[in-house]
């Protein structure tokens, strides 16, 4: 099963999008998290849009952009399952 791994190798607070539903994770410097495609997705393929505080993710079946993946978990490095705003701060507002 393809998974990708996202780290944050700066020094702030940096921001996973998971689209289409634009839910954001937030890693701290030296977090790592995992995006993982539901099990169903056939040949799940990333394509991912960097930004300076901010990667973008969408899931594709086959990397078809008419088959959005929308069923995925992001897990930290433990294998714990995060929520939607993991680790949000109103002083890092994405908009």
């Amino acid at each position: 099963m393809n998974r990708l791994p996202v780290q944050n190798g700066g020094k702030g607070l940096f921001c996973l999008f998971v689209e289409p539903y634009g839910e954001d994770f937030w890693l701290k410097p030296g977090d790592e998290f995992t995006v993982v495609p539901g099990a169903d997705a056939s040949d799940p393929q990333f394509t991912v849009v960097a930004a300076t505080d901010r990667l973008v993710v969408w899931i594709y079946e086959g990397g078809d952009p008419d088959k959005v993946v929308v069923d995925y978990t992001v897990v930290d490095s433990s294998g714990t399952e995060l929520e939607c705003g993991h680790q949000w701060s109103a002083d890092h507002d994405p908009v």
